[in-house]
């Protein structure tokens, strides 16, 4: 009788240094000669603390922390936070400056997609999409700073509005960045979706159904890359989102392929919003007309004692919020992110929660990646869209 050979899984290391890791992410893969039984994802390796942190933070001094989650789509970070803040507090931005918010909120998606695409195209050999990609984001950047004064950490939100208006000759710049981006975005089309050698690597790889998406608590584009066509911006609006007209993609399979084509999509309702706001959108106040809750503005200050006061007690104390407990979502260019607080009474947060979008996004890769090939999991991990930042705060 022949002696039986015992066959051992090989297990390998794929990351935190693995340029398609996206930041940190460390997979340990289990692997049956080139396929994947088994990826199980490790994190840790960026852990900052930022729910602690937040806790010893007055409500100004916490936003900034929110710009550095999800650092590929900054400004759309900070929304939930400024929201959950007027929440407790009982207050509403001036219209202006809830449209402000829509504009830059929706330039941070088309930021977002951007480098999805960018870093996606990359992560399975296009290069020229990375090039691409980056000459429209430099765009978005120089639109940022010009409102905020900083490329990327913007701290532009603030609770009761904006911390200031757009200056002259920016809503023509923004208009006319809209107005060429269509035609930027055909031409990542024509590089990518027809591609045979994109579709090779994309077509059936990951598929999500209904269920399991719904199951593993998908949002954003993950969820109505399998089909459920829900978004937090039509479902619960905020802001200006009830004023404006948009589409929401779905896809189909559930695959990658539907996950890349929801985000080509949805970066051109995004333009849609943009253009509408700017449309709308009327001069007035950027900010909460009580400066015992918001920045009173600098011609004030250096006329008046009283703004002077407000300006010092604000930025000292910080502001104080009634005792209660809030929850505020938005659609983040990843899904909904959300925002818990605990308010005692005080000038800082009793408890903050934060639910990320990758974070759930992440445990799929187990699903996801069994029975594929190991060149696969680079495509997995580029369509899920990860940023550590959020995942592992």
């Amino acid at each position: 009788m022949a002696e039986s050979t015992t066959f051992q899984n090989y297990t390998v290391n794929f990351g935190p240094q693995h340029p398609a890791a996206h930041g940190v992410l460390r997979l340990l893969l289990e692997l049956d000669g080139e396929v994947v039984e088994r990826a199980d994802p490790h994190i840790g390796f960026l852990h900052r603390g930022t729910e602690k942190l937040l806790e010893h933070k007055t409500y100004i001094q916490g936003l900034p922390y929110f710009d550095r989650l999800d650092y590929m789509s900054m400004i759309a970070q900070e929304h939930p936070w400024v929201l959950a803040v007027e929440k407790l507090l009982g207050i509403e931005a001036p219209e202006r400056a809830q449209y402000i918010r829509v504009i830059y909120a929706e330039l941070t998606r088309l930021l977002n997609h951007l480098l999805f695409l960018a870093s996606h195209g990359l992560d399975v050999g296009a290069m020229t999409m990375f090039l691409y990609a980056f000459r429209e984001r430099e765009e978005i950047m120089d639109i940022y700073e010009a409102a905020s004064g900083a490329r990327m950490h913007a701290a532009y939100f603030r609770p009761g509005g904006v911390s200031q208006d757009l200056p002259d000759g920016l809503e023509d710049r923004i208009r006319a960045f809209t107005d060429h981006l269509p035609a930027k975005i055909d031409e990542y089309e024509t590089l990518l979706t027809n591609n045979r050698i994109w579709k090779q690597r994309l077509v059936n790889v990951g598929i999500v159904n209904k269920e399991d998406a719904f199951s593993m608590g998908f949002v954003g584009p993950m969820l109505r890359g399998s089909g459920v066509a829900y978004d937090l911006r039509k479902a619960e609006p905020y802001d200006a989102y009830d004023k404006v007209e948009f589409d929401i993609p779905v896809g189909v399979t559930g695959d990658s392929y539907d996950r890349y084509l929801v985000r080509v999509e949805e970066m051109r309702e995004s333009n849609k919003i943009i253009r509408q706001c700017l449309d709308q959108m009327k001069p007035g106040p950027v900010r909460h007309e009580d400066f015992k809750v918001s920045t009173p503005y600098r011609g004030e200050m250096q006329e008046g004692m009283e703004s002077l006061i407000h300006h010092f007690k604000l930025y000292t104390e910080g502001l104080v919020t009634p005792p209660g407990e809030v929850y505020v979502g938005t659609e983040s260019p990843k899904g909904e992110l959300g925002v818990y607080i605990v308010s005692d009474g005080t000038n800082k947060p009793y408890r903050a929660r934060i639910r990320a979008a990758g974070y759930n996004h992440l445990q799929a890769l187990k699903y996801m990646a069994k029975g594929h090939m190991i060149a696969d999991v680079t495509t997995l991990v580029g369509s899920v869209d990860i940023v550590f930042g959020e995942i592992d705060r």
